[in-house]
């Protein structure tokens, strides 16, 4: 079976627009968020959050990959962030954002409009509290042997008593029970924390009728709309729905976009070794070959604080991530090696009897070596300096 298509659903983005103003009254892109104090189990949860003694080496906590200051993303320049029993081990993916992803839906295939939903880059947990319940086991991050010695931790952690409270005095009993615990509070402070879901970036406010973009910024933000140009929107839909939601910039589908392959990531020393992304999934690999190395549109909000950027972390800057999505079709020689025939080795990432499955077809993609960019250099600056513009915390600086 092949999808009509792979990289958008309609659907997806009717639902999590619904979704969104069904949240309106809790902060779904409107400003009464500030005004609900969050649930017992939401501050326990933001303890829980930034607790490093939940991970072996005693250094990590989720809070320390998903930093406020960068969009809930790394807080630093790494493809891949170090983990493990002594911080040793490097990661195989870039960390991705977790804000602005409490009304994704589970995972699903629909046979026309393909992937869509999900958690981490492959969509592989199906709710914020699944989402939370694995790194602190895996080996690569916070590197704790099994559940019970993190239930072990909480034990004697300094807000076990207020985990008691929350949950009941003999939570601790049972280990698989705590587990779901601690992983429900962490989704209970996600959902209810304002920073996850701010609506308080420069465009929220234009939208509001409170700023003005300025003159790049506006001819950013209609090249990332213009289909025959940028065509961004595309995937990371940019209007304003009914009763004035905010757009949270993704349509939560799935795309292969050909990423060069990234020589910082360890794993990729392996020639043998590929991230196939939903194929990672061997049922997804037999029934549905052509989703192989497709990966999470991410939300572009807050997308101007991170450090680096696609599911492998190849590129560190906005300008060079933009650049690539225009010129990586006309400029090969930017971005892969060259073979041995003088070819250039494009796709590199991705298996070769995967690389048809990368995007060819959409607009900035449909284009050929030697070919004008869809964008020029100069309406590249345009578009980053528009991305700029879906920082959150616009508000509270104008207002000093």
């Amino acid at each position: 079976m092949t999808f009509a298509v792979l990289h958008r659903s309609p659907l997806a983005g009717l639902t999590a627009t619904l979704i969104a103003l069904a949240l309106a009254g809790c902060g779904g892109g409107g400003s009464s968020a500030s005004q609900v104090q969050p649930s017992s189990a939401s501050l326990l949860g933001a303890k829980i959050f930034a607790d490093t003694s939940l991970s072996a080496s005693g250094k990590q906590s989720c809070q320390t990959c998903h930093d406020f200051g960068s969009g809930t993303a790394a807080p630093n320049a790494q493809s891949v962030q170090p983990g493990g029993t002594n911080m040793e081990l490097l990661g195989v993916r870039n960390t991705p954002s977790i804000s602005y992803m409490r009304s994704e839906s589970a995972f699903r295939l629909d046979p026309v409009d393909g992937p869509s939903g999900g958690f981490f880059w492959d969509g592989r947990e199906s709710t914020l509290a699944g989402q939370a319940t694995e790194p602190f086991t895996n080996p690569r991050e916070m590197a704790m042997a099994d559940h019970a010695s993190v239930v072990a931790r909480l034990r004697v952690a300094p807000y076990a008593d207020e985990f008691k409270s929350v949950y009941g005095a003999r939570v601790f009993d049972d280990v698989e029970t705590a587990y779901t615990r601690m992983t429900e509070a962490i989704a209970a402070f996600e959902t209810e924390d304002t920073r996850f879901e701010a609506f308080s970036s420069k465009f929220d406010a234009v939208q509001r009728g409170t700023a003005t973009f300025t003159a790049a910024e506006a001819r950013g933000f209609a090249l990332f709309q213009d289909a025959r140009k940028g065509n961004c929107a595309a995937c990371h839909p940019s209007d304003v729905g009914a009763f004035g939601a905010l757009p949270i910039f993704t349509d939560r589908t799935y795309d292969n976009l050909g990423i060069p392959r990234n020589a910082e990531i360890p794993a990729n020393a392996d020639a043998s070794y590929y991230d196939l992304g939903l194929c990672n999934d061997a049922a997804i690999r037999t029934s549905h070959p052509e989703v192989c190395g497709a990966f999470k549109v991410p939300s572009l909000r807050n997308v101007a604080l991170r450090h680096s950027f696609f599911h492998n972390g190849r590129f560190h800057t906005l300008k060079d991530a933009v650049t690539f999505y225009v010129q990586r079709d006309t400029n090969p020689e930017k971005w892969y090696p060259r073979k041995p025939d003088g070819t250039y080795d494009k796709f590199n990432d991705v298996p070769p009897e995967y690389r048809q499955n990368v995007n060819q077809e959409e607009v900035p993609y449909n284009r050929h070596q030697g070919d004008a960019p869809a964008l020029s250099d100069a309406e590249v600056d345009d578009v980053v300096a528009f991305l700029g513009t879906l920082s959150d915390g616009y508000v509270a600086t104008a207002a000093r």
